[in-house]
């Protein structure tokens, strides 16, 4: 038996499930979450370096440990805290946010449009 959220009314089966695939939908894309293009580079060059770093830093903790399995868990550790840092949408990455024109602003501001020259052949010399 499925029932409404808001009114507490019981739904018909076939209407339930499109009533919670819809609510599910409009929770999940309603909010925003969209990173600016220099937040997410700053992620992708934290990334690197984070992954970078910590595999360097399991390398030598199993090299002096003689442990490949400690190397392995260093690694793994690292790679969640990489993952943790840099896939969610922190603050810090959405310093620089795109504006976007108004649709009356538009037609004020036309597109430019690409022209392309032609180039003409020279007639050879004989």
């Amino acid at each position: 038996m499925f029932r409404d959220l808001v009114t507490n009314k019981r739904l018909p089966t076939s209407l339930a499930v499109s009533y919670h695939r819809n609510s599910y939908n409009k929770f999940r894309f309603d909010r925003e979450c969209h990173m600016d293009w220099q937040g997410q580079k700053v992620a992708e060059q934290l990334m690197q370096i984070m992954l970078v770093v910590f595999a360097i830093a399991a390398f030598v903790t199993g090299y002096i440990a003689g442990s490949f399995e400690l190397m392995m868990y260093v690694y793994a550790g690292g790679v969640v805290l990489t993952i943790l840092t840099t896939i969610p949408n922190w603050p810090f990455f959405n310093r620089h946010p795109l504006k976007w024109l108004d649709p009356s602003e538009v037609e004020k501001h036309p597109k430019p449009q690409v022209t392309t020259s032609v180039s003409k052949k020279k007639p050879a010399k004989k």
